[in-house]
């Protein structure tokens, strides 16, 4: 398709809000003319949500430098068009293009999706029937890419499981190399792009082809087991790992985009992995073992990316960021090489029990212009019971040193929905981001401002809660109706800001879910849903009405206790640790609280 340039720049650019999302040729752009035309593989790295969001992911340029810089092998990016855009390329049969050189997606070898959230499992299907592909796996021939999708919704891909030819379960950069290099090989030697899907599953551990695994299903819909259809295919698929996480590929010269994004910054991943393990937290639990840059390592790329780009902020990314061993080195130096510069350090959010010994070096070297703070939950036994190294004492004293060291306001993150959750756990959000924000007045005469955003609980695989039950989508709303009863009562400079929670519900359905929910997601898609992650595009009604239509009930997925022997849709799939550790880790949690664990319960009903 010669003129799908022309037919872009003609038919779309003109007819859509924020035209520069789509056009291409952003500075560091790394495709040059002639590339498709003489590659070997051609690949199309597609982030399923809007360019704002995939222009700010990390995991995406990676992949794209790295498909790059190998010899052989061109990549394109692909975002999803917004609502305007794709009601355009409909009406005007202008299929989904790739966003460097606007070739047409269905022509690519492979199609790389990344699977980064539950909402946007919608939007991988708009993804799919605007290049002309064929939504379901089994309906592909080949002439059709390999469909292939990574990322943390990989570990429990199954909702999507109809939808994808491979995933892959782990970490990126080794195992797109190995993709590459197997699938420009298989080219060579004749072999069909169908063929290859069995091919890639047996040469790969981490190669999980769900199309060769067949599903059987117990009287109550349980999963009773999952086996390969064939021999030598593995029972279990592994988890890939990056063997040497510090000279492993990453973009020197980061894309900069051409309209404003969520994070406009150099991002640079200075740890992998969380020391922590909490308990709720699926990527602590499946980023394993930890992996760290030097200080010269992360130094060498953000002298590199800020002479390709000209940002005046690095953003130091990590799960916990504050437990990177040489941190109060490596911001001292990064002062000491950018401050004449203006450039400044941003971090994610800090761990109280660390915050004290970093305040000194984040005085002169980080942005001021809020702190943020992961507390979770609101009283002491709780975070224990979750296990968050947060007490009430170190809160305080760390946001105090915050104040004195120049900081004005607070935004905390908690959560509600955890087992054993009790009246003073909710009013404690209220209490603690009051004393928050009144710490500051001995400092500065006045409180400070704090933004208490609280979340709703969606239990993770791979994690202790795998086995727990999502409260039901009342208790929520009567927490959500008794913290803005708080915050109203109690006059102060605190604000309360609250998910979605049909939302969070139809993350617990999906999260936990098995293939049975493919049928739902595609008659969600067909009704209209879209950007599910977006307030003003999320419509929770489609979803209801697509569980209705086809008769399955979403409450069984979010809030059902899971018994402690019963065999999860993920079960095949390795997390990273014994079934056995996160059983003793989920117990725990109901030791701290004095109740019993609920899924004991189930179990020893089974057996009568």
């Amino acid at each position: 398709m010669g003129n799908l340039r022309d037919m872009v720049s003609d038919q779309l650019l003109p007819f859509v809000t924020t035209p520069g999302q789509y056009v291409g040729g952003e500075i560091n752009q790394l495709p040059k003319p002639g590339d498709w035309e003489s590659a070997r593989v051609r690949v199309a790295v597609a982030f399923p949500d809007a360019y704002t969001i995939g222009m700010s992911h990390l995991g995406c340029q990676i992949i794209y430098w790295l498909c790059n810089h190998t010899e052989g092998v061109t990549a394109e990016r692909v975002y999803c068009p917004w609502g305007d855009a794709e009601a355009v390329m409909r009406k005007k049969n202008i299929p989904l293009f790739t966003w460097d050189t606007r070739r047409p997606v269905r022509e690519v070898d492979i199609l790389a999706i990344s699977l980064q959230y539950e909402m946007g499992f919608s939007n991988v299907l708009t993804l799919l029937d605007l290049a002309g592909i064929p939504l379901r796996s089994a309906d592909r021939d080949d002439s059709h890419p390999l469909v292939i999708a990574g990322g943390p919704q990989a570990d429990n891909p199954e909702p999507m499981a109809d939808f994808l030819d491979i995933i892959v379960i782990g970490d990126g950069e080794e195992s797109m190399a190995s993709i590459l290099e197997a699938y420009a090989e298989y080219k060579d030697s004749g072999v069909l792009r169908r063929e290859m899907i069995r091919l890639l599953a047996k040469r790969f551990p981490w190669a999980y082809a769900p199309s060769l695994y067949d599903v059987a299903y117990n009287t109550d819909d349980t999963v009773r087991s999952i086996t390969a259809r064939e021999s030598g295919m593995p029972e279990r698929i592994v988890r890939c790992q990056t063997p040497d996480f510090g000279n492993a590929p990453f973009p020197l010269k980061p894309l900069v985009p051409h309209v404003r994004v969520v994070h406009d910054r150099i991002s640079i991943e200075i740890m992998r992995g969380c020391p922590q393990r909490c308990r709720f937290c699926h990527a602590g639990y499946t980023k394993r073992p930890i992996g760290r840059r030097t200080v010269d390592e992360i130094l060498a790329i953000a002298e590199a990316s800020y002479r390709a780009t000209g940002h005046d902020e690095i953003g130091l990314l990590s799960l916990s960021t504050a437990d990177y061993p040489y941190l109060p080195e490596l911001a001292k130096r990064i002062d000491e090489q950018f401050s004449e510069r203006r450039v400044s350090i941003s971090v994610p959010s800090m761990r109280v029990d660390k915050m004290l010994a970093n305040i000194p070096w984040m005085v002169g070297s980080v942005r001021k212009a809020g702190l943020t703070i992961a507390v979770e939950a609101a009283r002491d036994d709780m975070r224990a019971a979750i296990r968050k190294v947060v007490t009430d004492g170190n809160l305080i004293d760390g946001v105090t040193q915050a104040y004195e060291a120049g900081w004005k306001s607070v935004k905390l993150y908690f959560m509600a929905g955890f087992p054993g959750e009790r009246p003073e756990d909710i009013d404690g959000i209220m209490d603690i981001s009051r004393e928050v924000s009144r710490a500051r007045i001995p400092v500065a005469g006045h409180p400070a401002a704090v933004s208490a955003a609280v979340g709703w609980l969606v239990p993770k695989p791979h994690t202790p809660f795998q086995w727990a039950a999502q409260p039901e989508a009342e208790y929520f709303h009567e927490t959500r109706r008794r913290l803005r009863f708080l915050e109203r009562s109690k006059k102060s400079a605190v604000r309360i800001k609250l998910h979605n929670v049909e939302r969070s519900v139809l993350e617990a359905v999906f999260s936990r879910g098995d293939r049975k929910l493919s049928r739902v997601i595609e008659h969600a898609w067909r009704n209209g849903a879209r950007f599910d992650g977006w307030d003003e595009c999320f419509d929770h009604r489609i979803w209801d009405n697509a569980f209705e239509a086809e008769s399955i009930d979403p409450d069984w997925y979010a809030h059902r206790e899971r018994g402690a022997d019963e065999v999860f849709p993920w079960s095949h799939l390795a997390g990273g640790n014994s079934e056995g550790y996160l059983k003793k880790q989920y117990d725990d949690v109901f030791v701290h609280i004095g109740v019993e664990n609920p899924s004991l319960n189930i179990a020893a009903s089974a057996a009568v």
